[in-house]
């Protein structure tokens, strides 16, 4: 049993299976959505979510975990035997996760606690977070981990696309007019993350230029270390994974949901590829 815990955010949409077998400690983030509010992954799990999103007027938003839940996680740690916590969490560009758990890691003493802002999100973010977790479960210490993911950090990439712009005209991100005008003329944004944030990386006309734009991103930048297809109710998914067959990467590609905490911005049909190149 490794003597280190990782433990991170909801936001790195982490297969539960994955994360269970490396036994990583996974501190949700919170979504409300009008007056009713939700704990990520826990009462509202990816598919709920999505539903909620259909059948609400109200735009989610979504709230980080407080000190006192990453406090509980680490204490858990502490007491179940573990001699350190290595915490890795959504950039801190996009989200207040990063300084709740170093407020927490700060109130606990002498227990070794590392905090990590990943500046990633979705499985970029996951797999710094499995790699951390594949090293505690060797042996490896707090501080070898710390080195292993300052490392990693700029190996991961992510790029996806919108299929609405609905989500950002509710969240204020983009105008109505604008939303319209994209709607009318199916314009799907392109995204990728970029020092931490999330920004705009083109657009295509519609979403089979986009789909096919992402496949080509991919199979263009191979091979990979690591390789995931994260999606929020997308119907194409299957075409993406027929577009990118074959592409070279060391380990299976890891298929995932996107949950609330992306999702919420994103909106429905969203559709991203997450990577680690080699070393």
């Amino acid at each position: 049993m490794p003597t280190v815990t990782i433990i991170t955010d909801s936001a790195g949409d982490i297969p539960p299976n994955i994360a269970a077998d490396l036994g990583i400690v996974v501190v949700p983030l919170s979504i409300r959505f009008g007056d009713e509010e939700f704990t990520d992954c826990v009462d509202l799990t990816p598919a709920d979510f999505w539903a909620k999103c259909a059948s609400s007027s109200a735009l989610p938003e979504t709230a980080a975990p407080s000190p006192g839940a990453f406090v509980a996680a680490f204490t858990a740690a502490r007491d179940a035997g573990a001699t350190g916590v290595v915490c890795l969490t959504i950039s801190a560009e996009l989200s207040g996760t990063y300084q709740s758990a170093l407020t927490a890691a700060e109130s606990l003493g002498d227990f070794d606690v590392a905090v990590i802002d990943t500046r990633a999100v979705t499985m970029a973010e996951g797999f710094l977070t499995i790699a951390a977790a594949e090293a505690a479960r060797d042996g490896a210490s707090v501080a070898s981990i710390v080195e292993l993911t300052a490392a990693n950090i700029g190996r991961i990439g992510v790029i996806g696309s919108l299929d609405t712009l609905e989500h950002l005209k509710k969240g204020g991100r983009v105008g109505s007019a604008q939303a319209l005008l994209g709607s009318v003329l199916a314009i799907k944004p392109l995204l990728e993350l970029k020092d931490g944030k999330v920004g705009e990386a083109g657009r295509q006309r519609t979403r089979a230029k986009a789909i096919s734009h992402l496949a080509k991103a991919i199979l263009d930048g191979a091979p990979y270390a690591r390789l995931a297809v994260a999606h929020g109710s997308a119907p194409d998914l299957d075409v993406l994974m027929a577009k990118i067959d074959g592409v070279e990467c060391d380990s299976p590609i890891v298929v995932t949901e996107i949950g609330s905490v992306v999702g919420t911005h994103g909106g429905p049909g969203i559709i991203g590829i997450c990577w680690m190149d080699r070393a």
